[in-house]
């Protein structure tokens, strides 16, 4: 059983053809990740209700076993997506099933 989570075929595309861009891209994720005052799984949470809102669903598989491994719930992935909803109404519901198939893999 892989627990590893796995970024998307995008990133690891990114990586390979762009090396240079995503080490510097990466240098600042962890910069910006380490200047944060809220614990990981607040974080990981916060993250993909952003993610949601914003549609990029090819990083809501990695970041929903990320905050699962750090002890979220089913309900609070569910909660995360959700978030955004009264700012930019049902877009968000896309991200459902996709954020709900991750977390419920082993």
């Amino acid at each position: 059983m892989n627990t590893k989570p796995q970024v998307s075929n995008a990133f690891l595309t990114f990586g390979r053809e762009a090396p240079g861009h995503q080490r510097a891209w990466m240098e600042t994720v962890h910069q910006l990740d380490a200047a944060s005052k809220l614990d990981k799984k607040t974080g990981e949470l916060a993250y993909i209700a952003v993610l949601a809102a914003v549609r990029l669903e090819s990083g809501i598989p990695f970041h929903v076993k990320q905050v699962k491994a750090l002890g979220a719930t089913r309900e609070e992935v569910l909660s995360a997506v959700l978030v955004g909803l009264p700012a930019i109404g049902n877009g968000v519901i896309s991200s459902l099933p996709i954020a709900l198939q991750a977390f419920d893999e082993e």
